[in-house]
């Protein structure tokens, strides 16, 4: 049976087993991971699952149930068990399937060149990684090197008559590479990602991990200072990423964002745009539709520097009295939908990285934050994380520092915006942002 006609079979098994309304999701999936170290393949595995997971709803009441056994009996049995565990659960007068339904057309999300690598070719192309990191003079070592694809297809049916399928597929490869010696050692990542293997560039994904690691070579930490800082594309795709789950309608009504009750607001400069877009081509996260069968769309969140709205799964949004914005997000069939973001994007501006510096004058490049997820309060939005890059003086990139923290609010950062970068890019781990370089007029920067 195909995924479509195995949901289908979920949805009636649900409905005959005494529930009002259900839905079924349905996926399968191969992945491969292969690390090399030193020149040699340090690990390799290829994984694959099938499994399905079927949502009851019942007086008000949902639950869900999820397994691999695909049979009649077992879809029966899981369908038996999501309604009782509907039948027990708490009431909720917003639970239920959303009220439209959809398919929006999203073209190349999967690649028929991916069935052309072999293992081989796909082991060669992480060692070209490694060794293009390698053969930076510097580079005193690299310690990970990674190279990953996956190929899935996900189906959905539910009991008002819509079901739906897809498929996607996936490839990146990053490098982490050290350079100096000792309590001197810096590292710098290089990442990238495409529908398929042959897309990925390895030579330039390991000269970047060489680059970033060579450039904080010998640094120190710098005195305090309030001074204009430049985010560079991974540290603005970090932000992104935080702003983006405050901005979730689930975080919003639980009262554990900054942005509840403010919808309307200037948060932000005028040129920063931030939109979440499950339809975008190249997103790691676009689909068709999203984990309970609305079309994805373009929702927009800061627009104009005003917060635009929120990101809603037909639960929130009946809650709030509106209509979902395509944003429910499965981790897989093993979980109910939630609120989440597809592919985030910070619109791009009109400055160069070259320009950003030269605006800044004397401040400070940051291309490293730790422990984001920590340092910043999502209720109140202010944040004290630590920090690397380098010095800009004179409008131009200066010596390396390290050891140094930058403190502000969200809203904060986001109204100094003094200018958007023009290159834009990919950032697939921890997320999927689309992110640009940011100049902040002013920032505090903690050192000595």
């Amino acid at each position: 049976m195909s995924l479509e006609e195995l949901a289908r079979s979920g949805v009636e098994a649900a409905l005959a087993a005494g529930a009002s309304d259900a839905d079924a999701w349905c996926e399968e999936s191969v992945s491969r991971q292969i690390r090399v170290y030193d020149g040699a393949v340090e690990s390799l595995s290829d994984a694959g699952g099938r499994g399905i997971g079927i949502r009851a709803f019942l007086d008000g009441r949902s639950g869900y149930a999820y397994g691999t056994d695909l049979g009649e009996e077992g879809i029966r049995a899981l369908a038996q068990a999501a309604h009782s565990s509907a039948s027990v659960a708490d009431p909720d007068e917003h639970a239920g399937l959303p009220d439209d339904f959809g398919v929006t057309e999203v073209p190349c999300i999967a690649s028929p060149e991916m069935a052309a690598w072999t293992t081989e070719h796909k082991i060669e192309l992480a060692l070209a990684v490694e060794r293009a990191a390698r053969s930076r003079e510097g580079i005193s070592q690299v310690e990970e090197t990674v190279f990953a694809d996956e190929e899935g297809s996900a189906a959905i049916a539910n009991s008002r008559g819509f079901s739906a399928s897809y498929a996607a597929t996936q490839a990146y490869a990053y490098a982490s590479a050290f350079a100096g010696e000792g309590e001197d050692l810096m590292t710098g990542i290089g990442i990238d990602l495409a529908r398929h293997p042959g897309a990925l560039d390895p030579q330039a994904i390991g000269r970047e991990a060489a680059d970033r690691a060579l450039a904080l070579k010998g640094a120190r930490q710098p005195e305090s200072r309030r001074c204009p800082v430049v985010l560079d594309a991974f540290v603005s795709a970090s932000f992104a990423g935080f702003i983006g789950a405050m901005l979730s309608a689930d975080a919003v009504q639980r009262g554990r964002s900054l942005f509840a009750g403010r919808e309307g607001e200037v948060v932000a400069e005028s040129s920063f745009v931030l939109a979440d877009d499950g339809r975008e081509p190249g997103g790691p996260s676009s689909a068709p539709f999203d984990g309970e069968g609305a079309a994805t769309r373009r929702t927009p969140l800061i627009d104009g520097g005003r917060l635009a709205g929120y990101l809603y799964d037909a639960r929130t949004a009946r809650k709030d009295g509106r209509a979902t914005t395509a944003n429910a997000s499965r981790g897989s069939y093993r979980t109910p939908p939630s609120v989440g973001t597809t592919n985030l994007l910070i619109e791009p501006g009109e400055t160069t990285l070259e320009g950003l510096v030269s605006q800044a004058g004397e401040g400070l490049y940051v291309t490293d934050v730790a422990g984001l997820h920590s340092g910043v309060n999502p209720v109140s939005g202010t944040f004290s994380v630590g920090a690397a890059g380098r010095l800009i003086e004179g409008g131009e990139l200066g010596r390396p520092v390290r050891e140094i923290t930058i403190a502000s609010d969200l809203v904060g950062m986001l109204r100094a915006v003094s200018a958007v970068g023009s290159e834009s890019r990919w950032m697939p781990l921890g997320g999927s942002v689309k992110a640009v370089p940011l100049l902040i007029g002013e920032m505090s920067v903690s050192g000595s």
